[in-house]
Formats: structure tokens, C-alpha cells, sequence
């Protein structure tokens, strides 16, 4: 195996002091970065302050032993990342079972061969290495919360019912402007823009969803959860309206057209997940909730307010968001009226 070219980080948790003191040798000895605890509370609070490669952990101990630990890192989504051998000297079966059931990379008993530890250790961190190239590469190609669904779930065809808030974003007259000058110019001017909104819509907790022409659509508590998704979906489209204003400045700098937006926002019941092939999906969201967001936007354009959001979005606002009520509309493809809402 080909040794890593910067030495790992790792982490020997053990109430016994000769054992901490033994394995801190042994590994530092082979170019790694040691630090130790004295009891599980103490190894957990540095696992979680610190940027550690590897855990080797004792199970007997005081006050939270190995496997409360092991347990406590398998329900954090960073910790159970990281790979984790056990140490000790419990050579029953039923410890090794358990050991592995709560998330642990392998299984170590007292008193540890030196050679045997090395070995296990350096395939730990090479598991770790191809875990972290693969979410590198997922990230390449997909949002970081999308990334992190597929590396905890896998991958499958079909979707789930989730509650989030849905964000569609279209150019005025886009068509206009592109007629007027070179098609390199266009994809100058697209880029520029996408590259602000992407970053509105992902300081605020939204996933990118789709990019069609001109327009964007954005989802935000999808593929993971979260109680404001209507707030920041609110604030992601306050944020990309503002930062509109200064790439329209620099537009005008440059003697080049300044373009508008029209944004709108929808939030309820939704089905989230990849559809597509086996070998070619992507993540998506579908549904009513989704069908109004884009009629929402389409809206704006007659509405003259270039963000509008229906009845549900409005009610996960704090009392800071200022909107104008607007009234009900009857969208096309809908029975019933909907109240549709400026803000301001």
C-alpha cells in the first residue's frame, strides 16, 4: 500500500494509562499525529472539536464507555464519517457483533500486535481516503445535500413525500436581449448571473434543482428537512433580487443591458427524488406545489412585483418580511382560487 503523503490525525481513547501510552508510540512511530483521552466523554467532545481521520477506541471504561461513544457517532452525520476500530480485551463474539452493528470500521483485542495494528489502521485510513474522494467527486456533479443523500442512502429510482418550499426564477425578455448580441456575450452574461443566484440560493439552505434556458428552479427542505424552509427560500429570493442590483450596475458600467427577474415561490406537499434511468438521473421535486411555483412566477409579469408567494409561504414568515396582499387568482390548471402575495 502507498503510504499517505501527510500523516493522519488520530485519536486513542483509553482509561488505562500504560494502554494510551503503548498505542500513542506505536502509531506515532509510523508518521501519524496522536492525540489521546482518558474516558468516552472526553474522547467524544475531542472527536467533535477536532479534525481526526481515525478513532481507536476502548470499549471498558468510566463514565461513557465504547459503546455509548460508537453509538453517539453513529447518529452524527460528520462523525460516522470517520472510521473507528475498537480496542479491547472482551474476545466474546457477541462484543464484536455489536461493535459492528453500531458502526465500527473494525475490531482490535488486547494486547494489540503492533504489526496487526498498522495494518489495520493504514486500511481504515485507505477506506476513509476513497470514501472522501467519492463525496469530492459526488460534490462535483450535485449539491452537497444531495452529495451527502446519496452517500447515506444510495442510489434508487423513486421519490418520497416531503413539505418544503419550491423557488422558480425566470429573465425578462431574455430572448430579446440575446438577439442583440454575439452568443458569446449571452453565456458571458448567463454565467455571471447564474453565479450570484447560485450563491443566494445556497447561503440560504436551497438546493439547485434545475436550470432550463434562462430560468432556475430551487428547492429548499429537500433532500433534508428543515422547519424554515419557507423563510429562507423568502430570504434566498430577497438576496438574489439584491444582488441583481449590483450585477445590473456593473452591467451599466460596461454599457451593456440591464436585465429583470421575476421570482416565485410555492410551499407544501411535494414528491422529492431522482428520476430518470439507472444510468442517468437526476434529483427532482413534482407536484402540485411545483406546478403553482412556476405559475406563481409566471405571474409576476402581470402582477408587476418581480417576487410574489402564495397563502403557505406566507405563513412561515417572521413579522420582519413586510408582503402586500394581492388578492386570489385562478391559475391556469387550478379549480380553486389562490391568494398570491407581494413582498415587499
Amino acid at each position: 500500500m502507498i503510504p499517505s503523503l501527510e500523516p493522519a490525525r488520530l485519536l486513542v481513547v483509553d482509561d488505562n494509562s500504560v494502554n494510551r501510552m503503548v498505542l500513542s508510540r506505536s502509531l506515532e512511530q509510523e508518521g501519524h499525529l496522536v492525540e489521546t483521552a482518558e474516558n468516552g466523554q472526553e474522547g467524544l467532545e475531542k472527536f467533535r472539536t477536532g479534525t481526526f481521520d481515525l478513532m481507536l477506541l476502548d470499549i471498558e471504561m468510566p463514565i461513557m464507555n465504547g459503546f455509548e461513544v460508537l453509538e453517539s457517532c453513529l447518529n452524527d452525520v460528520d462523525l460516522r464519517q470517520i472510521p473507528i476500530i475498537m480496542t479491547s480485551a472482551m474476545d466474546e463474539l457477541d462484543a464484536v457483533v455489536k461493535c459492528v452493528e453500531l458502526g465500527a470500521e473494525d475490531y482490535l483485542t488486547k494486547p494489540i500486535n503492533p504489526i496487526l495494528l498498522r495494518a489495520r489502521v493504514n486500511a481504515s485510513l485507505e477506506k476513509k481516503r476513497l470514501r472522501d474522494e467519492q463525496r469530492k467527486l459526488f460534490r462535483t456533479f450535485a449539491t452537497k445535500e444531495v452529495a451527502e443523500e446519496l452517500l447515506r442512502t444510495g442510489f434508487s429510482l423513486g421519490g418520497k413525500q416531503v413539505i418544503a418550499s419550491v423557488l422558480f426564477a425566470d429573465i425578462r425578455s431574455f430572448t430579446t436581449i440575446a438577439e442583440n448580441q454575439e452568443p458569446a456575450e449571452s453565456i458571458d452574461l448567463l454565467n455571471q448571473y447564474f453565479s450570484l443566484m447560485f450563491d443566494a440560493i445556497t447561503n440560504n439552505g436551497g438546493t439547485l434543482n434545475q436550470l432550463v434556458g434562462d430560468g432556475l428552479m430551487a428547492v429548499f427542505g429537500a433532500p433534508m428537512f428543515f422547519d424554515s424552509h419557507r423563510e429562507k427560500a423568502v430570504r434566498a429570493a430577497r438576496e438574489m433580487l439584491e444582488q441583481l442590483k449590483v450585477f445590473n450596475q456593473n452591467q451599466t458600467a460596461q454599457g451593456k443591458a440591464q436585465i429583470r427577474i421575476g421570482i416565485g415561490i410555492a410551499s407544501g406537499t411535494m414528491v422529492a427524488g431522482y428520476t430518470g434511468t439507472q444510468s442517468r438521473a437526476i434529483y427532482t421535486c413534482i407536484g402540485d406545489t411545483v406546478n403553482l411555483a412556476s405559475r406563481i412566477e409566471e405571474y409576476t409579469k402581470a402582477a408587476l412585483h418581480p417576487l410574489l408567494i402564495d397563502h403557505y409561504t406566507r405563513l412561515g414568515l417572521p413579522d420582519d418580511i413586510k408582503v402586500e396582499d394581492l388578492g386570489k387568482i385562478v391559475f391556469k390548471g387550478k379549480n380553486q382560487a389562490i391568494n398570491v402575495f407581494a413582498v415587499i
